[in-house]
Parts: C-alpha cells; sequence; structure tokens
C-alpha cells in the first residue's frame, strides 16, 4: 500500500482544500469526530484564502499532499 494512502490526517486536509478552493461551504465538512473535522477545515481554510487570492487550477498542486 503506498504511503499517502495510510497518512489519514494528509488525506482530510487535501480534501478539506479542495473543497475549499472550490467555493464550498465550511457547513459542508462529511466529518464529526473533533480530530478528523480540525484536519478538513485546517485545509478548508487555505483552500479558502486560495480561492479568494485567485490561486486556482494547476497551481494549487504545491499545496496538496498526495500528489
Amino acid at each position: 500500500m503506498k504511503k499517502h494512502k495510510r497518512d489519514l490526517a494528509s488525506r482530510l486536509f487535501d480534501r478539506g482544500y479542495r473543497a475549499g478552493n472550490g467555493g464550498k461551504s465550511r457547513d459542508e465538512c462529511p466529518h464529526s469526530q473533533p480530530q478528523q473535522r480540525e484536519q478538513w477545515l485546517a485545509g478548508w481554510r487555505d483552500g479558502r484564502a486560495d480561492y479568494w487570492d485567485g490561486v486556482t487550477g494547476l497551481s494549487t498542486l504545491n499545496r496538496l499532499h498526495t500528489v
């Protein structure tokens, strides 16, 4: 199994980042456990900041951990 598939925190951050960069609301967080929710929201906040700054498309690849 590849390492990025085992690292849950990294995957949660990346999914939250993609949601935030895609303009989705933080209320769409699919996790209810506090630790998982915090990782997702941390990614969402970074993604949302990049969304507001106009960083989209291929320029977001360096922010994702799984690439």
